[in-house]
Protein backbone atom coordinates (compact mmCIF):
# COMPACT_ATOMS: atom_id res chain seq x y z
CA UNK A 1 0.00 0.00 0.00
CA UNK A 2 2.86 2.42 0.60
CA UNK A 3 4.51 1.92 -2.75
CA UNK A 4 5.22 5.60 -3.26
CA UNK A 5 5.37 8.14 -0.46
CA UNK A 6 4.74 11.79 -1.24
CA UNK A 7 5.77 14.37 1.31
CA UNK A 8 3.95 17.67 0.95
CA UNK A 9 4.46 20.70 3.14
CA UNK A 10 1.35 21.79 5.05
CA UNK A 11 -1.13 24.08 3.30
CA UNK A 12 -0.08 27.06 5.43
CA UNK A 13 3.36 26.85 3.77
CA UNK A 14 1.84 26.70 0.26
CA UNK A 15 -0.05 29.99 0.13
CA UNK A 16 -0.32 29.89 -3.65
CA UNK A 17 -2.32 26.66 -3.45
CA UNK A 18 -5.00 28.03 -1.13
CA UNK A 19 -6.96 30.03 -3.72
CA UNK A 20 -6.45 27.41 -6.44
CA UNK A 21 -7.91 24.73 -4.20
CA UNK A 22 -10.65 27.01 -2.85
CA UNK A 23 -11.82 27.87 -6.36
CA UNK A 24 -11.77 24.20 -7.33
CA UNK A 25 -13.80 23.15 -4.28
CA UNK A 26 -16.26 26.04 -4.79
CA UNK A 27 -16.82 25.13 -8.45
CA UNK A 28 -17.29 21.46 -7.60
CA UNK A 29 -19.78 22.22 -4.81
CA UNK A 30 -21.76 24.58 -7.05
CA UNK A 31 -21.91 21.86 -9.72
CA UNK A 32 -23.11 19.30 -7.17
CA UNK A 33 -25.78 21.74 -6.02
CA UNK A 34 -26.75 22.33 -9.68
CA UNK A 35 -26.06 26.05 -9.47
CA UNK A 36 -25.32 28.11 -12.54
CA UNK A 37 -21.83 29.54 -12.89
CA UNK A 38 -18.76 29.31 -10.73
CA UNK A 39 -18.84 31.09 -7.36
CA UNK A 40 -16.30 33.83 -6.74
CA UNK A 41 -14.80 35.03 -3.49
CA UNK A 42 -14.97 38.65 -2.33
CA UNK A 43 -11.73 40.46 -1.48
CA UNK A 44 -12.46 40.07 2.25
CA UNK A 45 -13.09 36.35 1.83
CA UNK A 46 -9.84 35.92 -0.13
CA UNK A 47 -7.96 37.79 2.58
CA UNK A 48 -9.52 35.61 5.29
CA UNK A 49 -8.72 32.40 3.40
CA UNK A 50 -5.08 33.35 2.80
CA UNK A 51 -4.48 34.62 6.34
CA UNK A 52 -5.91 31.56 8.08
CA UNK A 53 -3.39 29.08 9.54
CA UNK A 54 -5.16 25.91 8.20
CA UNK A 55 -4.38 23.45 11.01
CA UNK A 56 -6.65 20.93 9.26
CA UNK A 57 -4.87 21.35 5.93
CA UNK A 58 -6.69 20.68 2.64
CA UNK A 59 -9.56 18.76 4.24
CA UNK A 60 -10.40 21.77 6.41
CA UNK A 61 -10.16 24.12 3.42
CA UNK A 62 -12.55 21.88 1.47
CA UNK A 63 -15.08 21.86 4.33
CA UNK A 64 -14.86 25.64 4.84
CA UNK A 65 -15.34 26.37 1.12
CA UNK A 66 -18.18 23.87 0.67
CA UNK A 67 -19.95 25.35 3.70
CA UNK A 68 -19.50 28.87 2.29
CA UNK A 69 -20.94 27.88 -1.10
CA UNK A 70 -23.86 26.08 0.51
CA UNK A 71 -24.69 29.04 2.77
CA UNK A 72 -24.28 31.69 0.08
CA UNK A 73 -27.32 32.93 -1.80
CA UNK A 74 -25.13 34.95 -4.14
CA UNK A 75 -22.52 33.99 -6.75
CA UNK A 76 -20.02 36.06 -4.74
CA UNK A 77 -19.00 34.45 -1.46
CA UNK A 78 -18.36 37.07 1.19
CA UNK A 79 -18.93 35.12 4.42
CA UNK A 80 -16.35 32.58 5.57
CA UNK A 81 -16.90 30.49 8.71
CA UNK A 82 -13.83 28.62 9.88
CA UNK A 83 -15.32 27.03 13.00
CA UNK A 84 -19.10 26.55 12.82
CA UNK A 85 -19.16 25.47 16.49
CA UNK A 86 -17.45 28.63 17.78
CA UNK A 87 -20.01 31.12 19.22
CA UNK A 88 -18.61 33.98 17.09
CA UNK A 89 -19.29 31.90 13.98
CA UNK A 90 -23.05 31.76 14.49
CA UNK A 91 -25.27 33.68 12.11
CA UNK A 92 -23.93 37.12 11.41
CA UNK A 93 -26.66 39.44 10.17
CA UNK A 94 -24.18 41.77 8.52
CA UNK A 95 -22.84 39.09 6.18
CA UNK A 96 -19.31 40.04 7.14
CA UNK A 97 -16.41 37.63 7.01
CA UNK A 98 -15.99 35.95 10.38
CA UNK A 99 -12.48 36.41 11.81
CA UNK A 100 -10.33 33.34 12.22
CA UNK A 101 -9.87 31.73 15.59
CA UNK A 102 -6.17 32.68 15.38
CA UNK A 103 -7.16 36.36 15.42
CA UNK A 104 -8.88 35.95 18.81
CA UNK A 105 -5.67 35.02 20.60
CA UNK A 106 -5.63 36.85 23.93
CA UNK A 107 -2.53 35.32 25.48
CA UNK A 108 0.04 38.10 25.79
CA UNK A 109 3.14 37.26 23.81
CA UNK A 110 6.38 38.59 25.21
CA UNK A 111 9.39 37.02 23.63
CA UNK A 112 12.30 36.02 25.84
CA UNK A 113 15.38 38.17 25.76
CA UNK A 114 17.77 37.08 23.02
CA UNK A 115 20.80 35.30 24.34
CA UNK A 116 23.88 34.39 22.35
CA UNK A 117 24.46 31.32 24.51
CA UNK A 118 21.07 29.73 23.79
CA UNK A 119 20.49 27.24 21.06
CA UNK A 120 17.48 27.73 18.85
CA UNK A 121 15.82 24.60 20.27
CA UNK A 122 16.21 25.89 23.83
CA UNK A 123 14.68 29.27 22.93
CA UNK A 124 11.75 27.55 21.18
CA UNK A 125 11.18 25.30 24.20
CA UNK A 126 11.16 28.31 26.55
CA UNK A 127 8.71 30.17 24.31
CA UNK A 128 6.37 27.18 24.02
CA UNK A 129 6.45 26.68 27.79
CA UNK A 130 5.68 30.35 28.40
CA UNK A 131 2.76 30.32 25.96
CA UNK A 132 1.35 27.11 27.43
CA UNK A 133 1.66 28.42 31.01
CA UNK A 134 0.00 31.74 30.08
CA UNK A 135 -2.85 30.01 28.23
CA UNK A 136 -3.44 27.59 31.12
CA UNK A 137 -3.43 30.44 33.62
CA UNK A 138 -5.82 32.57 31.54
CA UNK A 139 -8.16 29.61 30.96
CA UNK A 140 -8.06 28.61 34.64
CA UNK A 141 -6.37 25.38 33.63
CA UNK A 142 -9.13 24.33 31.23
CA UNK A 143 -7.10 22.60 28.52
CA UNK A 144 -9.76 22.93 25.81
CA UNK A 145 -9.99 26.67 26.38
CA UNK A 146 -6.19 26.98 26.54
CA UNK A 147 -5.97 25.23 23.16
CA UNK A 148 -8.49 27.71 21.70
CA UNK A 149 -6.54 30.66 23.09
CA UNK A 150 -3.42 29.38 21.35
CA UNK A 151 -5.22 28.64 18.09
CA UNK A 152 -4.56 24.91 18.45
CA UNK A 153 -6.82 21.90 18.36
CA UNK A 154 -7.34 20.13 21.64
CA UNK A 155 -5.20 17.22 20.42
CA UNK A 156 -2.35 19.52 19.35
CA UNK A 157 -2.42 21.17 22.77
CA UNK A 158 -2.48 17.80 24.56
CA UNK A 159 0.59 16.74 22.59
CA UNK A 160 2.49 19.84 23.72
CA UNK A 161 1.18 19.45 27.25
CA UNK A 162 2.44 15.86 27.45
CA UNK A 163 5.76 16.90 25.92
CA UNK A 164 6.35 19.57 28.59
CA UNK A 165 4.36 18.09 31.50
CA UNK A 166 7.44 17.79 33.73
CA UNK A 167 8.31 21.48 33.17
CA UNK A 168 4.87 23.00 33.76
Amino acid sequence: LSFEVLLLPPLREREGDILLLANHFAARMAFEMEREGVPEFSEDAILALTRYHWPGNVRELKNVVERAVYQSDSPVISRIVFDPFHPASREDSTGEVIPTSNETLTVPLSLPEPCKDKLFSVAVKELELKLIRNALKESRFNQRRAAQLLGLTYHQFRGLYRKYRAHL
